[in-house]
């Protein structure tokens, strides 16, 4: 497996990761102290706090995962394009 491949599953897994976390916020009684929802909150929560802190909830709806798609796109595009050189 060559390196651009790595790094585009790694940015292509981190995108789901934070897909599986955004869908189980809409059930309220999961505890984010259990395992393995610890894991994927441990995993996300320093990814998406600059975001939180920058951009509050519209309407009770919390916006900074779609900002935090967008940057990660360009970070996974910057990365991808200085390796396939």
């Amino acid at each position: 497996m060559s390196l651009y491949q790595a790094l585009s599953n790694f940015f292509q897994l981190l995108q789901l990761v934070i897909i599986v976390r955004i869908l189980l916020t809409w059930f309220p009684n999961i505890n984010w102290f259990n395992q393995p929802f610890k894991f994927l909150r441990d995993v996300t929560d320093p990814m998406l706090e600059p975001f939180r802190k920058m951009i509050p909830p519209i309407g009770g709806l919390d916006l900074s995962p779609i900002v935090l798609f967008m940057v990660l796109n360009m970070i996974e595009g910057i990365v991808l394009k200085f390796v396939s050189m």
